[in-house]
């Protein structure tokens, strides 16, 4: 399938095999003309990068349409393809929705904007507090019978719900934030998916880019970026968080790579089961993640990168409070829908 070598890893315990490495399709700042996109998406799957991760909250709908018209010429059976679905506005106000009706419409609705018959893996986006996990599963499952999608995945996900959700039926892939400044999981979502062999996609493992670039890239986003609004961005907690970026940055130059390639390796190094999907608009960018994977950290070394992301290295919270995280995401229990 690649000519790189990509090396792959077995996600879950369902037999779902992915290339090592991700592709995030979300992108922040303006869009680039379709046609760049296209050419980014197909090198990505010539590399080697073929596990191609979306949602229907990107745009919305317009980055599902994209990866559509990317995957017509002959591309589909290269990619394994994961969306989300959940995250909704309504009157500009973001809403999730995990109720049966709704997740069906949300799957035939993506089915139809990527122009395939069948999702590898679908993502609940964020957890619906007001449906027990039990009852949005019992829809998922369904899909899954029909054929409609191979495999379930959840998001931002607490250690209960990911216990609950996995008793319907099998969670294939818990996708989190983890990344040298995110590393709350690890305190009990990554133990919780390693005891009941669920595999892990580590999104923003760049941190939104600022281990690539470092604490400059604020001064180059576009005004409607939606990372000017993240607390960790902001001009108060920059400064103290620009020192981490200059010891990641001091480390790399001893290491031989860029900044965003040592940060990058580290969350590689976690172990067979996690798969990062880095997201870039540009082909250089792409070639520089893929350049990671053949970054070998020591025991050392490894020890060292941890030593210098510890919380207090870390000003500001992952997102503003009204963005719902794994920290609130428990769900109602069962009964409590059947006697509504």
């Amino acid at each position: 399938m690649a000519t790189c070598g990509m090396r792959r890893i077995k996600l879950g315990s369902q037999g779902l095999e992915v290339s090592a490495q991700g592709f995030g399709c979300a992108h922040y700042g303006p869009s680039k003309p379709e046609t760049d996109n296209i050419a980014l998406l197909h090198h990505a799957i010539i590399s080697g990068v073929t596990f191609l991760d979306t949602s229907d909250a990107y745009g919305p709908h317009t980055n599902e349409l994209l990866l559509g018209k990317a995957l017509k010429v002959g591309m589909r059976e290269k990619v394994l393809l994961a969306t989300k679905f959940g995250c909704i506005l309504v009157k500009g106000k973001r809403e999730v929705r995990g109720d049966p009706e709704y997740v069906r419409a949300a799957c035939e609705a993506s089915l139809k904007r990527l122009d395939v018959a069948c999702i590898d893996i679908y993502y609940q986006h964020r957890v619906d507090t007001r449906v027990p996990i039990e009852i949005t599963m019992g829809e998922l499952k369904k899909l899954v019978e029909e054929g409609k999608m191979k495999y379930i995945g959840l998001s931002e996900a607490s250690a209960s719900t990911i216990r609950r959700a996995h008793a319907v039926h099998p969670i294939t892939a818990v996708q989190i934030e983890w990344s040298l400044w995110s590393r709350d999981v690890e305190e009990d979502i990554v133990p919780t998916c390693r005891e009941l062999g669920i595999g892990i996609v580590a999104y923003s493992p760049l941190g939104r880019g600022f281990f690539a670039s470092g604490p400059k890239l604020v001064e180059n986003l576009d005004k409607n970026d939606f990372r000017k609004t993240l607390p960790r961005f902001q001009p108060e907690n920059l400064n103290h968080n620009k020192i981490l970026y200059e010891k990641v940055s001091a480390m790399s130059e001893k290491k031989g790579c860029t900044p965003g390639q040592l940060a990058l390796s580290w969350v590689h190094h976690q172990g067979d089961d996690v798969c990062p999907i880095p997201g870039t608009t540009k082909i250089e960018h792409l070639n520089q993640n893929i350049g990671a994977l053949s970054v070998k950290l020591t025991p050392e070394e490894m020890s060292e990168l941890e030593t210098i992301a510890q919380p207090e290295s870390v000003k500001g919270e992952r997102y503003m409070a009204t963005v719902p995280t794994f920290k609130n995401s428990d769900t109602p229990p069962l009964s409590s829908w059947n006697a509504v």
